[in-house]
């Protein structure tokens, strides 16, 4: 995304997430701890603008998601979201469900690793947020739904029908969407569905130490890599391998990659920027 703003100005309070920022990684946590964090228009809506500010700013090298309470999230909120669709003209549920899909996007697309920190639920477009990001760190409590078909919709909602399959396989994928059973921790780690598995209770600082971790390395390599992971999920080999023959040509001329030479000479270690 490109760094280059407007005039307006960058948003100092968001009514629907808690957000903070230290050392280059930012915490966004779903805070409607009693109701399961479940998802509002308006959650939807600041988690898509939010993750297009910080993408300009160039000021997080990594982001933790996580939720506030018993849980990640539970999905929709059944009467601010699903009880209002019921009464919507085509037009106006186009213009919703193409929201949740520009969430959805703008995980796969920042320039910095997106880390989800699970534990309890993490059902419907719950479910889909963790499996968007880059990693999802949980604990033994963790479940994670595809629920749609339950609800008379399709499984192949936020993304999920093309996401899932390249996590866990087709077969896995099928049954997951079409079913909408939960998977708990261990079989979720068993699929790889899950990155890590930390202790009960531990979701939230390992996954910020992994954070941590991203924030301190070479960030322009982790931007590109991902942005190769998502880019050639489509592309035939050929097109891939030329792919990535440019972006290292153009990392190649960078100041981490001479960094890096300059610290293995000296025998310390190396003090990336980023660029």
């Amino acid at each position: 995304m490109s760094p280059f703003t407007g005039s307006a100005a960058r948003t100092a309070r968001w009514e629907h997430l808690r957000v903070e920022l230290a050392d280059g990684v930012a915490t966004v946590t779903l805070a409607r701890p009693d109701k399961l964090n479940a998802l509002t228009f308006g959650a939807y809506a600041d988690l898509r603008d939010l993750l297009a500010e910080l993408s300009r700013e160039r000021a997080v090298r990594a982001l933790v998601l996580g939720g506030e309470g018993r849980g990640f999230c539970s999905g929709g909120d059944v009467d601010e979201i699903i009880g209002a669709t019921l009464s919507m003209d085509t037009s106006r549920l186009l213009d919703f469900n193409r929201m949740t899909g520009q969430v959805v996007r703008a995980v796969r697309e920042c320039p910095f690793p997106v880390v989800a920190a699970v534990h309890g639920v993490a059902a419907g477009a719950g479910a889909v947020l963790a499996l968007a990001a880059d990693f999802r760190v949980a604990d033994p409590t963790a479940r994670f739904a595809f629920l749609f078909t339950r609800v008379g919709l399709s499984g192949g909602d936020m993304g999920a029908a093309y996401l899932l399959p390249r996590v866990v396989g087709l077969g896995h994928a099928t049954r997951l969407l079409m079913l909408g059973e939960p998977v708990h921790a261990p079989e979720a780690e068993r699929i790889g569905l899950i990155s890590a598995l930390a202790d009960e209770g531990g979701a939230d600082t390992a996954a910020r130490d992994l954070a941590h971790r991203l924030a301190d390395g070479p960030a322009l390599a982790y931007a590109q890599t991902k942005a190769l992971l998502t880019a050639e999920m489509d592309m035939p080999l050929a097109a891939s391998v030329e792919l990535d023959a440019s972006t290292q040509a153009l990392l190649m001329h960078g100041e981490d990659y001479a960094e890096f030479h300059a610290a293995f000479t000296e025998k310390r270690p190396p003090k990336w920027r980023g660029r």
